[in-house]
């Protein structure tokens, strides 16, 4: 070997010996400022998932840096899931609804009659998640229920902003309402679904459906760890989970200004509260505050936050922050009364717990039916972990199923 080919190699290994410690570094940075509380279920499975997560996006930044790819697609990439594979026990179909993908699942076993529709629109913070990558969920919620489930492939942050996600959703969800008889399904029977922001777009949909003539009515809507407002990042559970994975406080925020601008500059101005003016954080007030979280829930510890005067500047950057189609939490209660039954999950280490529990409150305050299954060891993202070998938490399996109980329940 000459000494020109020994100088390459040696670079070499010192460049991939510098990406090894960076990576190693910052996952450790990482895991050591994450907290997880030992009454999670499997708190050092959890560690580890989350180190291997915070390895991809390093990987990718890194990737991005070197003008390879974005760490965004790289991350996509590595959480793509599986293509559309056979099942024995489902036929399963990639299609559009308008203009949107969707995939289609359809048990083949016979049904005595026209079977109940589930669309799902899946989590990811408006940026990350796919039809691919929540393949097993709805297989199995086809599968148990006896449903035909549409999983919503929606445009993503930040290269979609508000509202492409939420008209993708709205479009999906019309055109199976008016194609139901098509996948034999009872149009009367269709229920709205989705986790994370998944939830949102749910809990959106379904409000915005109830003022619309000519299509049937919305059945039901399950919301799985649902974020509801980006009014409050203050709230209980904000505090008491700020760094529990998968979903930190500042992430939170960081998905929604994507959502919003597709940029999140604005980030500590939204954690401080000031976006918010006075007069609409009053108003709010009866639906988002700490006031309405049962005592329960703040035992883990609970700070008031200090009111912050609102910026004119960032309100006017994020005025659509308290918007219904954004915060569904917000909605008046006209509206609310005319929702159908609900299922909502909640997880006890999750910032957005208390979206859910506000939500709950809501809607029963106005007479709606609600289902609440709260996972009392769970983390945000449980549920997509209900079947992934030596990496499943048997919590998520459990709430899955109480989800599919909902669903025959109607």
């Amino acid at each position: 070997m000459g000494f020109l080919e020994a100088l390459l190699l040696l670079v070499a290994a010192a460049l991939l010996g510098a990406a090894i410690l960076v990576v190693v570094g910052s996952i450790y940075f990482d895991a050591t400022n994450a907290e997880v509380p030992p009454e999670i279920e499997h708190p050092a499975k959890l560690r580890l998932v989350h180190a291997l997560l915070i390895g991809t996006a390093v990987v990718g930044k890194i990737l991005e840096n070197l003008h390879i790819c974005s760490q965004i697609q790289f991350v996509r990439y590595c959480q793509k899931g599986q293509k559309q594979g056979r099942d024995p026990k489902l036929f399963i179909k990639d299609m559009k609804f308008k203009h949107v993908p969707v995939r289609i699942y359809q048990p083949k076993t016979p049904s005595a009659g026209r079977r109940k529709g589930v669309i799902f629109f899946h989590g990811g913070g408006f940026m990350f998640g796919s039809i691919r990558s929540y393949d097993k969920i709805c297989r199995y919620l086809s599968k148990e229920s006896e449903s035909v489930v549409v999983s919503v492939e929606y445009r993503l942050s930040p290269e979609h902003k508000y509202p492409a996600q939420l008209n993708d959703c709205l479009a999906a969800t019309t055109q199976f309402l008016q194609s139901a008889d098509d996948y034999g399904v009872d149009s009367n029977r269709v229920i709205v679904a989705g986790d994370s922001a998944g939830g949102n777009l749910a809990a959106v949909v379904c409000q915005t459906l109830v003022g619309r003539h000519g299509l049937a009515k919305v059945c039901a809507q399950i919301l799985i760890y649902p974020a509801l407002q980006a009014i409050d990042f203050n709230l209980p559970s904000y505090q008491q989970n700020q760094a529990v994975p998968f979903l930190f406080r500042e992430k939170a925020v960081f998905y929604f200004l994507h959502y919003l601008n597709g940029e999140a500059s604005l980030l500590e101005e939204v954690l401080q509260g000031c976006h918010v003016p006075a007069d609409q954080r009053l108003r709010y007030r009866k639906w988002i505050s700490a006031d309405n979280i049962p005592k329960e829930f703040k035992a883990r510890g609970y700070k008031p936050s200090v009111p912050i005067a609102c910026d004119d500047e960032v309100y006017k950057e994020l005025k659509n922050a308290c918007m219904s189609e954004i915060s569904p939490l917000v909605i008046e209660d006209a509206v609310v009364r005319k929702l159908p039954r609900t299922c909502i999950v909640t997880c006890e280490y999750d910032v957005l717990r208390d979206d859910g529990l506000l939500y709950k409150k809501r809607l029963e305050d106005n007479d709606v039916p609600v289902t609440w299954y709260h996972i009392i060891n769970g983390f945000h993202g449980i549920i997509s972990f209900f079947d992934k070998g030596w990496l499943t938490f048997p919590s998520g399996k459990q709430g899955l199923d109480n989800i599919v109980r909902f669903i025959q329940s109607l």
